[in-house]
This record gives C-alpha cells, structure tokens and sequence, in this order.
C-alpha cells in the first residue's frame, strides 16, 4: 500500500466526522435526560475536531488514537453519566462509539506508514 499523503482524502476520517455530527446533533430527535444532551454534543464535536485534525495532517498517527478514546469513552458514557435508560441517545453512544473507535484503529497503519514516509524512516 502506498503512503497517501494527500490531506482530506482518508475515508475513515471522513465516516468519523459524520459520525460526530450526527452524536453532536442528535438531541434534537432522540429522548433525552439528564447528562444526555451535553455528553452527546460535547463527545460529537471532539469527534468532529479530531477528524478535521487527522484529515488536515494525514500523519499525525495520535489523532487516530484520539479518534479510539473518544470512541471508548462516548461508548460508555450512557453507564458512566447516568442516561442508559434512554434508547435513543443510548444507541446513538453506543454506534457512534463503536464507529469511532474501530476506524481510529483501523486508521492507524495507514496513518503511521504516510507519517514514516514523510520523515524519511
């Protein structure tokens, strides 16, 4: 596989912005309680940051990491802030966590052979 280092074109970063977008903004159709609204939207727009930085500097392998952590962390928020019992929101950590943080790690050799290729190792 071939060291792309052209920015904005990793479809993995891609599907992890949208991702993020729709955490960030789905308290507009999902029932919500305590915890939910901000947890959702807070995760969501980490997630959209995080993908800008990785589709901005396609070798910056810890912004894949960063994608997988707050994917862990968004996948366990419902337990952690309380908000379980709401399916919507629920299901929205759970998938979106899920979708984060398998592409951060799948992200990651690709990012890391772009990162050796640009300084020389």
């Amino acid at each position: 596989m071939a060291a792309e280092t052209k920015s904005f074109s990793r479809w993995q970063d891609w599907v992890v912005g949208v991702a993020g977008l729709y955490a960030a903004l789905s308290p507009i159709w999902t029932e919500h309680g305590r915890g939910t609204t901000g947890t959702l939207i807070v995760f969501g727009v980490l997630l959209v940051l995080a993908a800008l930085w990785s589709l901005a500097q396609p070798g910056a392998v810890s912004s894949e990491y960063v994608h997988t952590a707050l994917g862990v962390l968004l996948f366990i928020s419902p337990w952690v802030f309380g908000y379980a019992a709401y399916a919507g929101a629920s299901w929205t950590s759970w998938v979106v966590g899920v979708i984060a943080a398998g592409l951060g790690l799948w992200a990651v050799p690709e990012s890391t052979e772009v990162h050796r290729a640009a300084v020389g190792h």
